[in-house]
């Protein structure tokens, strides 16, 4: 008799732990959420994305107009002048985004680097934002997407932020000013990893 009664006492201590045990869980998540940083992205992924069409870039210089095909098909780091200047934070974004490529080692292949210029600007001022970057593309964006993504930003458009586009064309990720070149590496290996595209 006696033992018959722990056992019932262990069944309903059992049933009350399983039916408290999850509402523990979801409360302490909800009051660390950085719990779950290790499995979230580091940027920030624009829902649903953005498309471009291919009209929505034009190259800067001749160097990117005869480039421009090198756009489609790869994923595209995006740096973003929105001014008549590429100050100190932009000019140190597009010096990470060269080193972030470089990063991507095998991947390399599979990327490109563009700069969208917003405002018009002297190509021989332009050139001195970024000496010696052979292969970077300089673009200047149609009204259309300076629309697409003065809307994605709700109008602050920062200096040095930073944007991911996938071979379709489509704005996936964004980063802040300051970002960091190996977060923003993890992202892309990841998306890399998982694209069936590009």
């Amino acid at each position: 008799m006696a033992n018959q009664q722990k056992k019932n006492r262990l069944l309903i201590l059992g049933i009350f732990g399983m039916s408290i045990i999850p509402f523990l869980i979801a409360w302490g998540i909800r009051q660390n959420p950085e719990i779950l940083t290790g499995r979230t992205n580091k940027g920030q992924l624009i829902t649903p994305p953005v498309p471009t069409e291919r009209n929505d870039l034009t190259g800067f210089d001749q160097f990117s107009a005869d480039n421009m095909a090198e756009l489609f098909g790869h994923w595209l780091i995006v740096n973003v002048i929105t001014d008549t200047d590429c100050n100190d934070k932009c000019q140190e974004a597009i010096y990470k985004t060269r080193q972030l490529q470089l990063m991507m080692s095998k991947d390399l292949t599979r990327t490109r680097r563009i700069v969208l210029i917003f405002k018009e600007v002297d190509p021989e001022i332009a050139d001195h934002w970024w000496p010696e970057d052979r292969f970077l593309l300089k673009v200047k964006p149609s009204d259309a997407l300076v629309e697409k993504i003065t809307e994605i930003r709700q109008g602050a458009i920062p200096d040095g932020m930073l944007f991911l586009m996938d071979p379709l064309g489509n704005l996936m990720m964004q980063y802040e000013s300051g970002f960091d070149p190996y977060k923003v590496k993890s992202d892309l290996t990841h998306l890399l990893r998982v694209s069936q595209i590009g």
